[in-house]
């Protein structure tokens, strides 16, 4: 991090040239930003006063996903789009396998629908321990203040106790294992069909998965005490979550099934309002009709919108076109989780904060729910006597077309579409990914915290980190946010020589103008 008035970087150069009266004034950079997946950094501008005047969440990464597919069969894009990420492949695979589906519209078998969601709930109870104990959960077990080279799994590790971290560990471990014998791959899964799966699981190896769901809900409900003994019994840390800092009243959405329960793996898509009334449901198809995507100078991620609201910018409010999705948000569209456990724990949290929960730090709590809710699905999927059927896929025989698959990624909502000619060779791929349904209210919640945080002009470590605690709720993944973007990438090309002086600058603008520096 840096206190610097610098020109800095080509996207730098973008923020500066829509925002010029900003670039006068004392900048506070907090690059690069840390514990997350992808890159990121913050620039905060102080007025005289030494108050945050504006603060702005910055992505300088660009995946172009969406043009490497174009031209390839759409087979393969459940392999393809995994490569976007090496912390969340197992919902792209998962997404693009339910496009492709939809491409060739074909419906799996029931024993092929069993095996990928046995396979996607140990991915999301593995996920969300990730990311409980070595991204967001330092900040509490540890403390906001804590040295920088304490807030991290090790710090976790050495606070509670090796027998702790063992856990941790080898239950995260044991579901990897699963990924991988289901799945393939643990990293990039290829189970995925049009139609189910590519293979069928034994008995003995069905038996194997129900020891490991048993495991994995004690699991979950030791973290869920561990939430509760650290957490909620520190009234500091209660404070933090419930302040007008870390808190924004926007629209929501997620996956809900008949039921309107969180359902990871199909469902309805439901949006409530701030007041937590139902705004509106839809079939992932027809997403385009509500999700809208707006573009930024300073960032190469997109921010979505509610269409039929319009962007009104960076504000909140029933007006407002700006929602989330993740953990919380899941739990707010929803009347409750699908098993029993999960449910207590869920009524445990709704007679705490109320419903709906607008606290950006209540993500951490409902993650650990959703913990909870993955192992308890894993458990009845593992003693489902139909996972261990011969009927794990059906043939498509239509030609494909067009496909929409939607899952909930761990950070939210994820959406994939494909649309291809008579022989199934995609002509167009459209990815809106979970931290980008999340980059609107991710840029709110930086800057409300960094203006609840920071007052005349006095910084300090432990005050950066509650800046960067406002993103690390989301436990956003910038690798899939940033994709492709209208117009040209503004890019900054310095060559230099063997002794290491610049001998040529060449630099692109945002709108396709080139500079020679000579």
């Amino acid at each position: 991090m840096s206190d610097s008035t610098s020109t800095g970087d080509a996207l730098r150069a973008g923020a500066a040239g829509a925002n010029a009266e900003y670039m006068k004034k004392r900048r506070i950079t907090i690059d690069p930003i840390t514990r997350l997946e992808g890159h990121g950094k913050i620039d905060i501008f102080l007025d005289d006063a030494g108050d945050v005047d504006r603060a702005f969440f910055q992505v300088p990464e660009l995946r172009g996903f969406e043009q490497f597919v174009v031209g390839r069969p759409v087979e393969d894009l459940p392999q393809i789009t995994a490569r976007i990420c090496g912390v969340c492949p197992t919902a792209h695979h998962m997404v693009g396998t339910k496009a492709v589906d939809a491409v060739y519209g074909v419906e799996p078998t029931h024993t092929g629908r069993l095996i990928r969601e046995l396979v996607y709930s140990a991915f999301m109870a593995e996920d969300h321990a990730l990311h409980f104990y070595f991204l967001g959960g330092p900040d509490f077990v540890m403390g906001p203040g804590a040295p920088a080279a304490e807030r991290n799994v090790l710090g976790v590790i050495a606070k509670v106790g090796q027998e702790v971290g063992l856990k941790v560990i080898t239950m995260r471990r044991r579901l990897r294992e699963i990924i991988t014998l289901a799945g393939g791959k643990v990293i990039h899964p290829v189970l995925g069909l049009p139609g189910g799966v590519s293979r069928r699981i034994k008995p003995e190896e069905a038996e194997e998965f129900k020891e490991v769901a048993a495991d994995a809900i004690e699991f979950a409900q030791f973290t869920l005490q561990l939430f509760r003994d650290v957490v909620l019994a520190n009234p500091d840390y209660v404070g933090l979550i419930t302040s007008d800092a870390y808190s924004h009243e926007t629209h929501y959405m997620g996956l809900v099934d008949e039921n309107n329960k969180v359902n990871f793996y199909d469902g309805d898509v439901r949006v409530v309002t701030p007041a937590g009334g139902e705004w509106d449901r839809f079939r992932a198809a027809d997403y385009l009709d509500y999700v809208a995507e707006h573009v930024e100078p300073w960032s190469y991620t997109k921010f979505t919108y509610l269409k039929p609201l319009g962007w009104k910018g960076f504000v909140d409010g029933p007006d407002s076109g700006v929602y989330s999705v993740a953990p919380m948000a899941r739990l707010n569209v929803a009347d409750g989780m699908a098993t029993p456990l999960a449910q207590e724990a869920y009524e445990e949290f709704v007679a705490t904060l109320g419903m709906p929960v607008h606290h950006t730090l209540a993500n951490h709590w409902a993650r650990v729910i959703e913990l909870l809710y993955a192992a308890e699905r894993l458990q009845e999927i593992a003693n489902d006597p139909d996972l261990t059927g011969d009927d794990y896929r059906r043939l498509p025989t239509k030609t494909p077309n067009e496909g929409v698959g939607v899952i909930e990624a761990p950070r939210g909502t994820l959406f994939h579409h494909y649309k291809t000619d008579e022989r199934g060779i995609v002509e167009k791929a459209n990815l809106i990914v979970a931290t980008q349904n999340n980059s609107a209210r991710i840029a709110m919640s930086v800057e409300k915290a960094a203006k609840g945080v920071i007052s005349k002009g006095e910084v300090s470590d432990e005050i950066l980190n509650k800046i960067e605690m406002a993103f690390r709720a989301y436990d956003p993944c910038h690798a899939c946010a940033t994709h492709t973007l209208p117009g040209s990438m503004p890019l900054m090309l310095d060559v230099r020589d063997a002794t290491g002086t610049s001998v040529v600058k060449i630099r692109r603008d945002s709108d396709g103008t080139v500079v020679h520096d000579d």
